[in-house]
């Protein structure tokens, strides 16, 4: 059985978008084309592995076994391209990264900024998923190299230590908390809270800790990035629960005040994570080097 590796990366295009006309678009072919290849691939396996309805295709079993191998063989391509070019002149190597809000928000652009000025041959493919998404994309062969933090189920993966952060709470200034050194989440839930958008990391994490202890959290309003929920907290309208490197970035220009957390939750310890026994490129084992050895913390004192 022959597999062709525009045909595998075709196939993945068309899985992904659901869609036939789609996958053909981000292929560069015509909708005839990509539909006689698929076609032909199904032919050579000997199976069906697209459910073709007037909405699209859905993955049929042999579709989905075969999407988890394609990407897994189209990622070893691009590692092979990747470590080729460090032969050729000028050719740039290649990196893809998830990350959650809060790595972000904090520790990792300060990271690769580092590590961009000592490989200016390289760069670096950058999304912010979630947690959870992102372990699940690893295992998918989705990125090279994942940054997670909080409970999530690493198994499989390579982990190593990033950076860690403690989540604070801004408050205006002049607000009762104010001249606090320190408060707990519970003293917080009779303010107004302001979060980042329902799909982000923290929205998701701070309501079922509200409901542990019999309270609820609803927020007042959600938005797009820490900065905004600083500047709604120095309007007056809430108070935030964000990374402290953001709180005290945003302090130093805005009418607000940092508040230490006393729940031990409050240290988020960031990992960076990779597909177990996977052949890297040397661009990706230096860059979870760097990482790993990166000290977020002492460049904030």
């Amino acid at each position: 059985m022959h597999f062709d590796l525009f045909d595998l990366r075709l196939f993945v295009f068309v899985a992904e978008a659901s869609s036939l006309r789609r996958g053909a678009e981000r292929a560069c072919i015509s909708l005839a084309a990509a539909s006689a290849r698929i076609r032909q691939l199904e032919d050579g396996i000997g199976s069906q592995l697209l459910y073709r309805h007037p909405q699209g295709v859905a993955l049929s079993p042999a579709g989905e076994a075969l999407l988890h191998r394609a990407r897994l063989v189209l990622q070893q391509i691009d590692h092979l391209k990747c470590d080729l070019r460090e032969y050729g002149a000028g050719i740039k190597g290649h990196v893809r990264i998830l990350a959650n809000t809060t790595a972000i928000s904090s520790a990792l652009p300060a990271a690769l900024a580092s590590f961009l000025a000592r490989h200016p041959d390289v760069d670096i493919h950058l999304r912010e998923r979630l947690s959870q998404q992102i372990v699940m994309d690893i295992h998918e062969a989705r990125a090279d190299i994942g940054i997670v933090a909080g409970d999530v189920d690493t198994q499989g993966l390579d982990v190593y230590d990033f950076t860690g952060e403690d989540l604070v709470v801004a408050v205006p200034q002049g607000h009762a908390l104010a001249a606090r050194a320190r408060v707990s989440f519970t003293e917080t839930l009779d303010e107004h809270h302001i979060s980042l958008a329902e799909e982000s990391a923290l929205a998701s994490f701070l309501p079922p800790l509200a409901k542990a202890i019999g309270r609820s959290l609803e927020f007042r309003i959600q938005v797009s990035s820490f900065e905004s929920i600083c500047q709604l907290v120095a309007a007056g309208v809430g108070i935030g629960i964000i990374p402290r490197s953001s709180a005290q970035r945003h302090a130093r220009t805005m009418k607000l005040k940092v508040v230490a957390l006393s729940d031990l939750w409050a240290r988020r310890e960031s990992k960076v994570v990779s597909r177990a026994n996977a052949t890297m490129p040397k661009l990706a084992t230096d860059l979870i080097a760097h990482l790993a050895n990166f000290n977020f913390e002492e460049r904030l004192l």
